[in-house]
């Protein structure tokens, strides 16, 4: 571009010259026509791009894609894609979403995606019994506390709270942080005010905030308290976070080791999600080396009745807070043990960002499978309901036989059954629809979300790189 330049202003170019001149003082060339061609669109300016490697002017477009009342014929061009996260918007708008609408996924399963849940930053949830050290956890991660936090040895945080980064430190109340819409929490309007009255978000100016969003929940109560004295459905808004989430970390200490029947609900709540669960041996300090043997093996042997998975979970021992080790209890082996043990879990911390990317692809493929399969049940009743009469008694019965129905769903379309919901939360679901009233099932819409997830994911892979490296 250089030897252009010298060209331009009339310059013999020649090695001699070159030798003698500075290039650093030679200015760009001039390039006629591109003016012309930027005002017709036909080549796209560089610019700046956010975290999730969307830039700025296209996010009013892509902002566009999700506030078309009718997708069925929404195109898009590729040209509007600059990133990954752009190309799964594109996707979903285009083959998803049409298929969630049209089976009513939003009321089985989950709530149809905005574009604010893909251009949010990677959460890390924080679940425990009361005490057991989380807002002491987020603290020592911060150096410092958020907004409107409070730590002591009894049951302190009673509400859910969402840690950003922003311009300033101020807390925002739950139903406006909901009705936000760059906010990824619009689709928790639907556990009601109670709940609303109980999330607040806490937002500070802080580097790590930057990269990251923390969830601090409260204490998960023991008795009936958790289930009759919460005013929201307390399991629920748990799930619903452990779906949007990278990690969870599960917090013990050393003196509340006993998993209670509501906790082992909570637990219950994060399945299809064991990828991200860590647990947290906290407050390890406060027992001896031969004690703190004893309490890993009882953790080890409570788990292992809650979490029905054939993997051992990965337990981080430490005690995460900002008071020197108590070395006289533990001794040097055990200060140096949980030295280890919180690099490992910071270095664990510090790969979100970058594995964020990866993340959200794997849960969008999760997501369209468990549309598909949810099309394919929903194609399926309407299948066998009668045309004229006993429509009653014929929904009756595949409801009662509902298990049966997912058996025969499987065999026909050869789908694996650890894909298929689950059926007592289905069957309760169901009986608020009328059966003749669902779509019947369309192949062309289950051929787009397959082609989808053969063609356009990995093409689009291959197209972009990851934005987080």
């Amino acid at each position: 571009m250089q030897m252009i330049s010298l060209a331009q202003t009339g310059n013999q170019i020649s090695g001699d010259m070159l030798k003698n001149i500075e290039l650093e003082d030679i200015s760009p060339p001039v390039m006629e026509g591109l003016d012309e061609l930027l005002a017709k669109g036909k080549v796209q300016p560089l610019v700046d791009v956010n975290v999730n490697g969307t830039s700025p002017q296209l996010q009013s477009t892509t902002a566009q894609w999700f506030s078309q009342k009718s997708v069925k014929k929404l195109k898009i061009p590729m040209s509007h894609v600059t990133s990954v996260i752009d190309g799964l918007k594109k996707l979903y708008v285009e083959k998803l979403k049409p298929l969630e609408s049209t089976y009513r996924f939003q009321d089985f399963v989950s709530s149809l995606l905005t574009e604010s849940e893909f251009d949010a930053k990677p959460m890390i949830m924080l679940l425990g019994q009361y005490s057991t050290g989380k807002t002491t956890f987020i603290k020592h991660l911060l150096k410092g506390n958020y907004p409107g936090a409070h730590i002591g040895p009894e049951p302190t945080t009673d509400r859910f709270v969402v840690v950003m980064g922003g311009t300033d430190s101020r807390s925002v109340p739950g139903n406006t942080i909901a009705v936000q819409a760059d906010m990824p929490f619009s689709g928790l309007t639907k556990f009601g005010t109670a709940f609303l009255s109980k999330f607040e978000c806490s937002q500070m100016p802080h580097p790590l905030l930057e990269h990251i969003t923390i969830v601090d929940t409260p204490g998960v109560l023991s008795g009936e308290k958790q289930r009759t004295q919460r005013s929201y459905d307390f399991t629920g808004v748990t799930a619903w976070f452990a779906a949007k989430c990278d990690l969870i970390l599960l917090l013990f200490d050393p003196h509340k080791l006993d998993i209670s029947d509501e906790f082992k609900r909570v637990i219950g709540s994060l399945r299809g999600h064991d990828d991200k669960i860590r647990i947290v041996l906290n407050k390890a300090d406060q027992v001896d080396t031969q004690q703190l043997m004893r309490v890993y093996g009882a953790l080890m042997w409570s788990l292992g009745k809650v979490l029905n998975t054939p993997e051992v979970m990965r337990v981080y021992i430490g005690s995460f807070n900002d008071k020197p080790i108590n070395e006289r209890a533990v001794g040097p082996i055990g200060k140096e043990l949980f030295e280890m043990e919180q690099e490992d879990l910071l270095s664990d911390l510090k790969d979100i960002p970058r594995k964020a990317c990866d993340r959200r692809i794997n849960e969008f493929v999760k997501r369209a499978r468990a549309a598909k399969i949810h099309a394919h049940i929903i194609g399926h009743l309407r299948k066998e309901m009668p045309s004229m009469m006993g429509k009653t008694k014929a929904q009756q019965r595949l409801i009662d036989n509902l298990a049966e129905e997912f058996a025969k769903i499987q065999r026909e379309h050869h789908l694996a059954a650890g894909d298929f919901p689950n059926v007592d939360h289905f069957r309760e679901v169901l009986t608020g629809y009328s059966f003749d009233k669902f779509e019947r099932l369309k192949p062309k819409m289950i051929q787009a979300v397959d082609d989808m997830l053969g063609y356009d994911i990995p093409n689009l892979l291959k197209r972009f790189r990851n934005p987080y490296d």
